[in-house]
Order: C-alpha cells, then structure tokens, then sequence
C-alpha cells in the first residue's frame, strides 16, 4: 500500500531515489509503458537531459521523495517522456498519484505566481520552517492559496438538477457550484449561487464531503439540498442549460473521481 506523507524538507538519511511531478504549463511530465503511466525518476531527468527549475520538496510516498517543478524549454525528440494534461491522466494514475500530482500542480502554480512580493514588489524567499515565501525586505509571508468553492446536488422529489456550464468542452451536465465569496458562510454562498444560476431556493443543506481540485487551487466542499421554492431560469452567463433529471434519465455526466460525479452517484442509489 502506497501512503503520501507530505513534508516541508527531505529527511537526511533518506536516500531513495526520488519520483518527479515535472509540469510545463499545466500538463504533466510522463510516459506510456504496458499500458501504464510512469513519472520519471531522478535518473530519468538527467538521462534525457531535462532541467528542472523551481523544484520543491513535497514529501515521501512510503520512503520515495518526491519533488515537483517546471520544465520551460522543449522536450528533446528523443525522449520517451511527454507532457500531458493532468486533467486527462486522472483516469489512469493510480488515486494516490493523483493526489500527489494534484498537490504538486497546485503547488508549482502557487509558487510561479508568488515569486515577487504583492505588497513591494521585492523577490521573495522560501521559508525554510514552513510551506510560504517570505517578503525579505517587507516581511510580508505569503502561503499556499485555497480558492473554496461550494457543489451542491439539489434533489426535488425523485428528480436532480443539473446543469450544463459554458466552460463545459463536452455536452456534459453537473451540478451546481460556486466560488464562496469574502465574508460568506458556505451555507450563504449555496443559496446565493443557485438563486443566481437557476433562479431557486433551497432548504435542508446537508454536508456530504470535500476534495481539492487543483486546477490551479480549488477545495470544493460538496453539500446536498432539497429544493424549496422557483422555477428554473438560467443565468445565460453562466450556464447554456439547466434541467430536473430522474435517474432512470440521466444525461452525460462526470465521472465518480471527481465530487460532482459522487453526488450524482449519491443520487442515483438513493431510494424513494
């Protein structure tokens, strides 16, 4: 059994060789092998000439340190490595991996993104005693971004509601979720959000479970509800459609690796 510990620095008497989750541009750094995926190793990285920058210590899977970082120039042609997009690969990366990749990918955006200093503009340092980047000339300490964001499974009856966003690239429903704003309770970002997007009130918030998503820095905190009051009207802005679906009718949804696919899930065994 594979078990993530995450960890600030590598322990000094470890000597294992470390496992890479090495991103250009949000895609991640792998190859295809026997119908597996695998990241590289530390040998692997400086066989095939690869320079890592920005590279952090993440922690230990079991006793393998692992690191993340960038690469900014081409892959040479000769690699068996390639980038592909983490989003993709969650299907088929072992659910530990995911994590991990998941983790690192959030990481390499925060880090990039927090390289100068937002109060003065000075470069900023890692700090050596917890996971941050310190403003040496300012003190300002910067951590690692969480953007909380509510999913709601709004059931009415033996019925769901899903909804089909602008963003989706596939003709695919999912339900209802929102970015929880400066000063809201979760529970007032729930109403708040599904008035706005489709117009109805609910009652009975219950908790079901979280997940991060890092794409780049999401936690989505997923409740089911009950449906209240209204009558669906879309907010063209943000949504192309939005219905009520039986589970003996249910359009193309996600899968159940993400949260949104286990409400759904959820849904679909529930018993009326």
């Amino acid at each position: 059994m594979m078990v993530f510990s995450p960890q600030i620095k590598p322990e000094a008497n470890n000597t294992s060789e470390g496992i890479y989750f090495v991103f250009q541009k949000g895609r991640l750094l792998v190859k295809s092998e026997n119908d597996c995926i695998i990241l590289p190793a530390e040998k692997d990285i400086h066989a095939n000439g690869i320079t890592v920058v920005h590279k952090q210590y993440l922690g230990a899977l079991n006793t393998t340190p692992c690191f993340a970082g960038e690469v900014e120039a081409t892959i040479q042609s000769g690699s068996y490595f390639e980038f592909k997009d983490l989003r993709a690969l969650i299907t088929t990366l072992d659910e530990e991996m995911v994590s991990i990749a998941g983790r690192a990918n959030q990481l390499v955006y925060w880090n990039k993104a927090h390289r100068y200093c937002g109060a003065c503009g000075h470069a900023t340092h890692d700090k050596t005693d917890e996971r941050a980047k310190i403003c040496p000339r300012c003190g300002l300490t910067n951590y690692p971004r969480l953007s909380p964001a509510i999913i709601v499974a709004v059931v009415r009856d033996d019925k769901i509601l899903l909804a089909r966003n602008q963003r989706f690239k596939l003709p695919m429903y999912s339900v209802l979720a929102g970015f929880v704003e400066p000063g809201e309770t979760l529970e007032a970002c729930i109403h708040r959000e599904i008035k706005e997007e489709v117009g109805v009130a609910v009652k009975n918030i219950r908790y079901f479970g979280s997940q991060p998503w890092p794409f780049p820095d999401s936690l989505m905190i997923a409740f089911t509800a009950d449906y209240e009051s209204g009558e669906v009207e879309v907010d063209p802005s943000e949504l192309l459609d939005a219905q009520w679906f039986t589970k003996d009718n249910l359009p193309q949804v996600p899968t159940r690796i993400s949260i949104a696919g286990q409400l759904i899930e959820w849904f679909r065994r529930k018993s009326y």
